[in-house]
C-alpha cells in the first residue's frame, strides 16, 4: 500500500484533497478534535470530562516529580493502582476549585504572578549576577518539563487562583481550648486491660486435614491458586540518552558554547555577609512592625557611627538565634539562598558596606558585607568533558522529539517486528522472559510501567502479535514492545499447589477454631468474671508509650468499650492472627501536659478541626459541580486466612 502512494503522490493527494475538505466543510475543524474525546472518560466536573490521556500525563508527571524528591523511592509503589487513583482524586479536586474559582471571579492579577514566580527557588536559581532572569535556561527548564513559558505561568495563574477558594475556610478556622483539651483528653486516654489470646497457630496445629477437605478447599477457591498469563518479549526503547549516543560535538562548536556559558558553567558568585534582624513576621500588628522598624534605624544609626562595633550590637541585639552567638556571620551564600529584598542588598553592596534597614518576610534587617568570592573561571580544555556532555544532552534533547515521531510511526507502519525501526533509528532489541501484567519484586523503569504492561496483553499484541503502541513510560522515554511466546493464565493442578492448599486450609480453620473458643470463652467470663485466665494487666493508650505496644486491634477495641460499668469484657477478631478477649478494668485519666506542649496540641487540633472543615467544604463543592468518577476505587485483596509469607501464583 505504501509502495502504491509513494509512486503515485499527485493521484494519492487528490484523492485526499476530495475525502478530507468536504467533511471539514460538513462537519467542521471540530469534528477532527473530538476524535481524541474517544479516549475513555474518567471523570466529570461541571460537566467539563477527565478523559483517560489526562489521567495518564497527570500520573506521569507525579511520578517523575517524585522520582526527582526521593531517587530511592520503589517505582512500583508509584504505578500501583492506588497511586493512579489518588493521582486522578487530585485531578478532580484541581479541576472543581478551578471551577468553583472560575464562578466566584477570584482571578489572580499580574502583580501577584510576577511575585509567586519571584518566590519560586528553581527560577531563582535561573538568575543572573545583575538579577535579570536568564530567559533561555528558564525556556529550557520548563522544556525538560514539556512546559513553554506561556503554559507554565497559565498553570501557575490557574493554581493562584483556585488556592483562594478554600483559604476563607482554612483562614477563619478555630476552636476554643476547651473543647480542644475536651477532645484531646478523651483521644489520649489510658485503660488498664488484661488480655487472653487465641492464636491461630495454636489451634492449627491441632489440625489434621484429609485429602477430601484440601480438595473441596481448592475447588471452592481456585482463584487463589491461578498462574497469571506470562510472556516473552523483545522491546526496543527510545530515550535522550539513546539519542546522545550518536551525537559527535566538534570543538567550534565546544569553543563557541564555552565562551558563551563559561561564566555560568564555573559557578555563581558567593558573597559574606553578618546581619542584626529585628524579628517582625509580616502577620505581626502593624503597630508591633513599626516598633521593630524603629528599632532597626536607631541600631542602624548607631553601627554607622562604629561600624567596628557590629559583631558586638549583632550578639547583643540580633534575634536570629542561629547567627547572633558569632556577631551576625551568615558565612559565604549564593543570591538563591536569600529572600530576594536581602539578596538584592547584599549582591549590590561592596565589600565593607553597611546597608539601610532592609525588610523582608522575617523582619527588619541591617546588613555587613564582610566579603565577596568570585567564581574562578575554568580553562576551555578543564571545561571540555562538561560542556561535550551538556551540549550533547541539549541537542539530543531537540532531537527527540523528531526521533520520537519516527519511532512512533515506525512500530506501527511495520507492526510485524521491530527490527527495522531499530535498524533505523540505531536501537538495541532487548529481550525479557516471564513478563505478568503485574511487575515481578524489583524490576524497575519501562517493565514495571503499567501502561506499557497493560499494552503488551492487549488482544491485538497477544493474539496477533503485533508491536504495541509507542507508550511513554517517563519523560523524553518511548518503549515499544511485541511478544514472542504467549502462556495463557491457567488454574494450577491441585498436585501442584497442594502444599500451599493445606497451608491456606490450615490458616482458615486455625482462625475459624480461634474465633469460636474465643467468643464461646467470652460469654462463660462475662457471666464468671473470676473464672477469666488472663494475661497480667498492662496499659494502653493511642499515643503508645506504654510498653510492650499493642497491636492497633487491641487498643482500638480497649478504649472503644463501654466503661460506665467496669470491669468489662470484648472480644476482637484479629483476622488470621486469631482471637483476643479483653478485661478493661480502669480508666486512667492523662497526665497534664506541660503547658508548651499542650499549647502546641491545641495548635494541632485547631489545624485537623480546620482541615476538616475544609474537606466539608470541598464536598459541597464536588456536589454543586456535578462531581463524578467514573473509576472504581480500587479495593486491596483482603487475606485474613492467608500467612503474609504466601504468593498465590507461587
Amino acid at each position: 500500500m505504501f509502495d502504491f502512494i509513494r509512486k503515485h503522490t499527485k493521484i494519492t493527494m487528490g484523492l485526499l484533497f476530495l475525502l478530507i475538505v468536504p467533511s471539514f466543510i460538513l462537519f467542521g475543524l471540530d469534528g477532527y478534535n473530538k476524535s481524541r474525546d474517544k479516549a475513555e472518560v474518567v471523570a466529570k466536573v461541571d460537566g467539563q470530562e477527565i478523559v483517560q490521556t489526562d489521567w495518564d500525563r497527570a500520573h506521569l508527571r507525579e511520578v517523575e516529580r517524585l522520582k526527582a524528591s526521593m531517587p530511592s523511592l520503589d517505582a512500583k509503589l508509584l504505578d500501583s493502582p492506588e497511586a493512579r487513583y489518588a493521582t486522578l482524586e487530585r485531578l478532580v479536586r484541581d479541576r472543581v476549585l478551578v471551577a468553583a474559582a472560575g464562578k466566584s471571579k477570584l482571578n489572580t492579577s499580574d502583580q501577584r504572578l510576577a511575585r509567586e514566580l519571584q518566590e519560586n527557588p528553581d527560577i531563582a536559581a535561573l538568575r543572573r549576577a545583575d538579577g535579570t532572569l536568564d530567559m533561555e535556561r528558564y525556556r529550557q527548564l520548563l522544556g525538560s518539563q514539556g512546559l513553554s513559558p506561556e503554559m507554565f505561568e497559565a498553570n501557575v495563574r490557574a493554581d493562584l487562583s483556585s488556592r483562594q477558594v478554600l483559604v476563607g475556610v482554612a483562614g477563619s478556622g478555630f476552636t476554643s481550648k476547651v473543647a480542644a483539651d475536651t477532645a484531646l483528653n478523651a483521644y489520649f486516654e489510658k485503660r488498664e486491660i488484661q488480655i487472653a489470646r487465641f492464636p491461630t497457630a495454636d489451634y492449627a496445629a491441632k489440625l489434621t486435614p484429609t485429602d477430601a477437605d484440601l480438595e473441596q478447599f481448592y475447588k471452592s477457591n481456585e482463584s487463589q491458586f491461578q498462574a497469571p498469563e506470562q510472556a516473552n518479549i523483545e522491546y526496543v526503547l527510545l530515550d535522550v540518552d539513546t539519542i546522545k549516543k550518536g551525537i559527535a560535538v566538534n570543538d567550534a562548536e565546544l569553543k563557541a558554547y564555552y565562551d558563551q556559558n563559561a561564566q555560568r558553567l564555573s559557578g555563581s558568585e558567593e558573597r559574606r555577609a553578618s546581619h542584626i534582624l529585628i524579628a517582625s513576621p509580616k502577620s505581626a500588628p502593624e503597630s508591633e512592625r513599626q516598633k521593630s522598624k524603629a528599632k532597626a534605624t536607631e541600631l542602624l544609626a548607631l553601627v554607622k557611627k562604629s561600624p567596628d562595633t557590629f559583631a558586638d550590637m549583632a550578639r547583643k541585639n540580633s534575634q536570629d538565634p542561629g547567627s547572633a552567638p558569632s556577631g551576625g556571620d551568615l558565612d559565604f551564600f549564593a543570591r538563591s539562598a536569600m529572600v530576594k529584598p536581602f539578596a538584592d542588598a547584599a549582591f549590590t553592596m561592596k565589600k565593607g558596606d553597611i546597608s539601610d534597614v532592609i525588610e523582608t518576610e522575617f523582619g527588619y534587617h541591617i546588613i555587613k558585607l564582610t566579603d565577596i568570592k568570585e567564581p574562578k573561571k575554568r580553562s576551555y580544555e578543564e571545561m571540555k568533558p562538561e560542556l561535550d556532555a551538556d551540549v550533547k544532552k541539549q541537542q539530543a534533547q531537540k532531537k527527540f522529539a523528531e526521533t520520537a515521531e519516527a519511532f512512533t510511526n515506525g512500530v506501527y507502519e511495520q507492526a510485524d517486528s521491530l527490527k527495522p525501526i531499530a535498524d533505523r533509528l540505531k536501537l538495541e532489541v532487548k529481550t525479557a522472559n516471564g513478563i505478568t501484567r503485574t511487575p515481578a519484586a524489583g524490576v524497575t523503569g519501562a517493565l514495571a510501567n503499567v501502561k506499557f504492561l497493560n499494552a503488551i496483553f492487549s488482544p491485538d499484541a497477544t493474539e496477533r502479535k503485533r508491536n504495541t503502541e509507542a507508550v511513554e513510560v517517563a519523560s523524553n522515554q518511548l518503549i515499544s514492545g511485541r511478544i514472542t511466546q504467549y502462556t495463557p493464565a491457567r488454574t494450577r493442578p491441585l498436585a501442584e499447589v497442594k502444599d500451599i492448599v493445606r497451608q491456606r486450609w490450615l490458616a482458615m480453620r486455625g482462625a475459624e477454631e480461634a474465633r469460636k473458643d474465643g467468643a464461646a470463652k467470652l460469654a462463660a467470663w462475662k457471666i464468671a468474671p473470676d473464672s477469666a485466665t488472663l494475661q497480667d494487666a498492662v496499659v494502653v493508650s493511642r499515643d503508645q508509650t506504654q510498653a510492650p505496644k499493642q497491636s492497633a486491634q487491641v487498643v482500638d477495641a480497649a478504649l472503644r468499650a463501654n466503661a460506665t460499668a467496669l470491669p468489662v469484657f470484648v472480644g476482637v477478631d484479629l483476622g488470621a492472627q486469631g482471637y483476643a478477649v479483653i478485661k478493661v478494668a480502669k480508666v486512667l485519666p492523662r497526665a497534664p501536659a506541660l503547658e508548651a506542649t499542650a499549647k502546641q496540641e491545641r495548635s494541632q487540633y485547631a489545624q485537623w478541626w480546620t482541615s476538616a472543615e475544609s474537606l466539608a467544604y470541598y464536598n459541597v463543592l464536588k456536589e454543586r459541580f456535578k462531581t463524578e468518577i467514573k473509576v472504581p476505587k480500587p479495593v486491596r485483596a483482603k487475606s485474613d486466612a492467608v500467612a503474609p509469607q504466601e504468593n498465590a501464583t507461587q
